[in-house]
């Protein structure tokens, strides 16, 4: 998992090096540098996933949901809900990691290419659809 890490950061600051030429500067250098990211991990994903012929899940080493400071009684819901951010179609999981981020919705409209009203109404229903899952889970115990 490490390789594949260093890997993907390896190439997110490539792309950045090539397409900063192409920079317009008709968005912050950052949303810009976020979408590039952005777009690199997905096409990387995409790759990987051919590579191994299976759905690589989200871990925690990628995205790290719990600090020292978490108490350990969420823990468990947070490996749940990576789980099931992990399982969400590509471009709502990138939605859901931009709100967990706390980017606004402008921010989240730019990088994704989508409306902020778009970008609302997504993020609601997967909301939804992620307490559903969670409720789920709550009445099997």
């Amino acid at each position: 998992m490490k390789k594949i890490k260093k890997d993907l950061i390896q190439e997110i600051t490539l792309q950045l090096w090539r397409a900063y030429p192409g920079y317009n500067q008709t968005a912050k250098l950052s949303t810009w540098m976020y979408r590039v990211a952005l777009n690199v991990a997905i096409t990387f994903y995409r790759k990987e996933r051919k590579k191994n012929d299976l759905i690589m899940p989200i871990s925690g080493s990628m995205i790290e949901f719990i600090g020292e400071a978490e108490p350990v009684d969420n823990r468990n819901e947070l490996l749940l809900l990576q789980h099931f951010i992990s399982e969400l179609k590509e471009l709502d999981r990138a939605l859901m990691l931009l709100y967990l981020e706390e980017k606004s919705q402008k921010e989240m409209a730019e990088i994704l290419g989508l409306s902020e009203t778009n970008i609302g109404t997504k993020i609601n229903r997967i909301k939804e659809k992620l307490k559903q899952r969670f409720l789920k889970v709550s009445d099997r115990n």
